[in-house]
């Protein structure tokens, strides 16, 4: 494929900006704005988004827009997560760009966002091409009238979650038996709680843990908040087992840290679905629990076994790499679908 002058709309940072600067590495030539930065820098935005509806900011992000762009033109554009893109955002983006693309690793179409993604529903039809992460998000977004859809996996990126040189001061900071990196969630607090009564040597990292009703109990097995880089990276490295757990408001049967903890060489121990089925191969490349009891079992029987996990997690590696879920083979995937 020619090299493209793409429009990259989304935030500069995490997962987000990994992407965009996926397809730089593949030859083409990406502008990058952020859409949050051109609507009022308060909190009531986030919030009015969040239980309201990014709707209600269509207007603020076209005539931003259409400031930023005048007399720019683009191959493509492409909409990272969209809860502010309006049928007349959309619209006004065409006027710019040859085609323009949705990408959304969120569940917009599902109940616990419902509100946040009003205005990602309403555009759907005026989309060149609408990417989904979930098969039941699908047929959910061609039923609103999204004409050319794609679903693929999310993706580790090559780059930011290539392994790192360990050190004995990075081993000293970082190390952790059984470690669980991710933000408190109301089903996730029980289940921690009960993996700690049952004896596994349990680390946290995460935000929003002092939530939990759980949290007396959980403290002291907290190490702090989240994290990103390379201390995400050594983090995940250090640990002998890495926890996968689920969003379930998301209805995910993976994660992005389903892709980034094998890319980085660490242990998986996930929730069993059948998309981690699909993945990986259970008891050699990751391994997979129903509930807490068997998750317990599971960190018990593989902490006694060093050699078996340094195998399993080479596994895993190999076995991502070769499934592909990368964000350069992703992303070229996309274009070779809008360009069909």
């Amino acid at each position: 494929m020619k090299s493209l002058n793409i429009l990259y709309l989304g935030v500069r940072s995490g997962t987000c900006l990994d992407r965009a600067r996926a397809l730089q590495r593949l030859g083409h030539q990406v502008t990058q704005f952020d859409p949050r930065h051109m609507l009022p820098r308060t909190g009531w935005t986030d919030r009015v988004t969040w239980h309201l509806g990014g709707q209600y900011f269509g207007p603020w992000l076209a005539r931003a827009l259409n400031q930023t762009l005048k007399g720019q033109t683009y191959d493509l554009c492409l909409v990272d997560s969209g809860e502010w893109m309006t049928p007349a955002v959309v619209r006004l983006l065409k006027r710019y760009a040859t085609k323009v693309i949705s990408y959304c690793i969120d569940d917009p179409t599902g109940p616990r966002d419902w509100r946040r993604f009003t205005a990602y529903r309403r555009a759907l039809p005026f989309y060149d091409l609408v990417v989904v992460m979930r098969e039941r998000n699908v047929q959910e977004v061609r039923n609103l009238g999204a004409k050319n859809v794609l679903r693929v996996f999310m993706s580790a990126d090559e780059v930011s979650h290539a392994p790192r040189v360990i050190t004995p001061q990075d081993q000293a900071q970082w190390q952790a038996q059984v470690l669980f990196l991710g933000t408190w969630m109301p089903e996730r607090g029980p289940f921690m709680l009960e993996l700690i009564r049952r004896g596994v040597p349990l680390t946290i990292q995460g935000s929003h843990w002092a939530k939990a009703p759980e949290w007396a109990e959980l403290q002291p097995y907290w190490r702090g908040d989240a994290l990103a880089g390379d201390d995400y990276a050594r983090a995940i490295q250090c640990a002998q087992i890495n926890l996968g757990m689920l969003s379930k408001g998301n209805r995910d049967l993976h994660t992005t840290r389903s892709m980034e903890v094998p890319a980085l060489g660490g242990f998986l121990c996930a929730e069993r679905t059948s998309e981690h089925e699909s993945l990986y191969q259970d008891g050699v490349e990751a391994v997979f629990w129903k509930d807490a009891a068997e998750c317990a079992q599971l960190c018990t029987h593989w902490l006694s076994n060093e050699s078996g996990r340094k195998a399993l997690s080479q596994a895993g590696r190999i076995r991502l790499q070769r499934n592909g879920h990368l964000n350069e083979n992703v992303m070229q995937h996309i274009l070779s679908k809008a360009y069909s």
